[in-house]
């Protein structure tokens, strides 16, 4: 076994966390339970690797039995690395059956073609996904099997995840060789990205469902009697508010676990509205970015009206970002400008 395949393993041993280190390798299936048993996991991390590879190293392993283990790991800690939802179109509305020792043979051919120096892997999951593992070089340089990009497709749906690696300028090889296996036509990146690749499915697969109710003012309520003490008044007013913010809140995120976003962006196109004798502005549009970003993005925006930083409701550009990921390439919204505020026509 070559020395670089048995550092690789190496450190994809020191990467799991040391209690799943033994079930990890039985899902691997490259070592025989008679030699996992002469394993000691109770040792530190370090000496397990070393003793793993050295069983992998009287076993012949190569870099696509390593490869295999890489992608198990990545796909029992999908969060360790940062997603991006990617759409796909068709140029009709016609399904093909899809196979796929066809689409693998395709991907790689396609892929290769462009590039001599790559090594790709394929592996399913129990969802029906298939992974894809890519560790890109160079005309000149062997690939790096430490810097890999990652695609999870499921087969049958536009929606592709993509990891990608440093190396950015291969995006576009990736994205041309995945629409050729898969018989779409263009390919397009949603502003959406996050370390949650099941929140991302959650939204782009419908698989969260968020309230939309219209919001009507409730009718105001009869004031206290006037021999209610001015503390009684504040505590029943406050305890009101409260009531009315969480009734708001269950209308705009519902009241179970919201999916993990960490960037939503809005590309604005607003016209200037004001006293037609001023003529401040051309009739030019005037465009802008709005970018947003959070550990938890939903969570930090359901937060801000019971923290007193926003008033309940909020806006509909802010609570409405799921069901815009899905309808929608990118998150869009034509707003008119008024003085001081953005207002959703």
């Amino acid at each position: 076994m070559d020395e670089t395949v048995a550092e690789y393993i190496r450190r994809i041993i020191l990467k799991i966390p040391r209690d799943e280190i033994k079930t990890m390798l039985k899902k691997w299936g490259f070592l025989s339970e008679i030699q996992l048993q002469t394993v000691n996991f109770c040792q530190v991390k370090e000496n397990i690797s070393r003793d793993v590879a050295q069983l992998c190293e009287e076993n012949s392993a190569d870099i696509k039995q390593a490869a295999v283990l890489d992608i198990i790991y990545n796909q029992t800690h999908p969060n360790k690395r940062v997603w991006s939802v990617y759409q796909m179109n068709k140029a009709g509305e016609e399904m093909e059956f899809f196979d796929l020792r066809y689409f693998k043979n395709k991907f790689k051919r396609r892929l290769q073609s462009a590039l001599k120096n790559v090594t790709i892997n394929f592996k399913e999951h129990e969802d029906n996904a298939i992974w894809i593992r890519i560790a890109w070089g160079t005309p000149y340089k062997k690939p790096n099997q430490y810097k890999t990009s990652y695609v999870v497709y499921h087969s049958q749906t536009p929606y592709v995840f993509i990891s990608a690696s440093v190396f950015k300028s291969n995006l576009p090889l990736l994205c041309q060789a995945l629409i050729a296996a898969s018989n779409y036509h263009d390919i397009s990146e949603m502003e959406l990205r996050s370390h949650s690749l099941n929140s991302l499915k959650d939204i782009v697969f419908k698989r969260y469902s968020q309230n939309f109710q219209t919001y009507y003012p409730r009718p105001l309520q009869e004031r206290p009697v006037a021999q209610e003490s001015a503390d009684l008044r504040i505590i029943q007013e406050n305890r009101n508010e409260k009531e009315r913010i969480e009734r708001l809140n269950w209308e705009a995120f519902g009241d179970g676990p919201l999916p993990k976003i960490e960037f939503a962006q809005y590309k604005l196109e607003t016209m200037f509205k004001s006293n037609p004798k001023l003529d401040v502005l051309d009739k030019e549009p005037f465009r802008c970015l709005v970018k947003f970003s959070s550990p938890h993005l939903l969570e930090s925006l359901k937060s801000l009206a019971p923290a007193g930083m926003a008033d309940a409701p909020l806006s509909t550009l802010l609570t409405c970002i799921p069901q815009k990921a899905r309808n929608y390439f990118r998150i869009r919204e034509r707003t008119a400008l008024l003085p001081g505020s953005f207002v959703s026509p």
